[in-house]
């Protein structure tokens, strides 16, 4: 399989999607947590301010996804409420992303039809790897819990942050997908942001050659399997059409201390296009991402080349050898 053999799901007009941190705390401290309190804060969003947020980013004229994020999710006693009101509100799909502990007996208080899919982080194959990023234990008490979501009747999705740690781990993730019952695979890049921005950058970063060489024949192999796959474009070939997400789509990425962002690379800076205040979206003023986004550069991404130049190389003239898409721009293999 190459990439090109994969479809580019392009941004989707007239589609809306909130990423809703509903609160920053959680029970692990894994090494590549992208949460940063000083900019995130550390509180935790109520129930009435869970319902107003939900109403004011809810758009009756747009299909509205939600995917309920953390810290952890599932440490906010008033998850489940919040998954059936965005359900009431006509949100058109709703997703938790989870480390794997699910607090509050949450398998027991949501039912499989009111949530989409329930998303669980693992970023191994085993304890060795996945517990050496994220903390002792988390795999059998990650894994026991999926199993149990499976066996439940909910809609299982798997993500993998993909770094130099465990790259070479990811093809033995694909027959153990397949056993569990999982039904989507979310392949992801490593963000430098949050603490690996702080601490080795240089040693979690993946280069082109590893991330197309790698990459590509897993999603294949998972497909063949009867898993749908999900990665980042990352790297734009010499036909592909630059777009950045935060001109043609609309993504929000909301944090209890009312910071909306429209890029989740600049969340590491108060930099933020728009701000919650009295549960009404108000536009930010100075220089926000919202101004970065209308710059057109030969690298592609501004951010990128703003945040995380070393993910760029240039031939002699200084000319880039290639173009880094918006973080936001995926690709997908379905099986068949």
């Amino acid at each position: 399989m190459t990439l090109a053999q994969a479809k580019t799901v392009g941004f989707k007009r007239g589609e809306r999607n909130i990423f809703f941190h509903i609160l920053t705390a959680c029970n692990l401290s894994c090494r590549h947590c992208y949460i940063n309190p000083q900019e995130h804060g550390t509180g935790t969003v109520s129930r009435e301010t869970l319902e107003k947020w939900l109403e004011l980013f809810r758009d009756e004229n747009k299909e509205t996804n939600v995917i309920f994020l953390g810290g952890e999710p599932t440490m906010h006693p008033d998850l489940p409420h919040a998954i059936r009101f965005a359900k009431e509100l006509g949100y058109t799909s709703v997703t938790v992303d989870t480390n794997g502990f699910l607090f509050h007996d949450f398998l027991a208080k949501v039912k499989p039809a009111e949530l989409d899919f329930l998303s669980f982080s693992l970023d191994g194959p085993s304890p060795a790897i996945n517990d050496m990023l994220r903390g002792d234990g988390v795999f059998g008490t990650c894994t026991a819990n999926l199993k149990a979501a499976v066996a439940a009747g909910f809609n299982v999705s798997l993500i993998y942050t993909v770094s130099r740690y465990n790259i070479e781990y990811l093809h033995k993730m694909v027959p153990l997908l397949a056993q569990w019952g999982v039904k989507r695979f979310f392949i992801q890049v490593i963000g430098i942001r949050g603490k690996t921005a702080k601490v080795g950058a240089d040693s979690w970063q993946l280069d082109p050659e590893e991330w197309l060489g790698k990459i590509p024949p897993v999603a294949a192999d998972a497909a063949r399997h009867g898993i749908t796959v999900i990665f980042p474009k990352v790297y734009l070939g010499p036909g592909d059409k630059f777009e950045c997400g935060g001109r043609v789509a609309e993504n929000y990425f909301i944090f209890p201390n009312g910071r909306v962002y429209q890029c989740p690379l600049c969340e590491d800076y108060p930099v933020n296009g728009f701000w919650i205040a009295e549960n009404q979206l108000i536009i930010n003023t100075g220089i926000t991402e919202t101004r970065l986004f209308s710059l057109d550069i030969p690298e592609g991404c501004v951010i990128n080349k703003l945040l995380q130049p070393e993910n760029l190389s240039y031939d002699d003239t200084g000319k880039p050898l290639y173009k880094i898409s918006c973080c936001l721009l995926k690709q997908e293999l379905s099986p068949g």
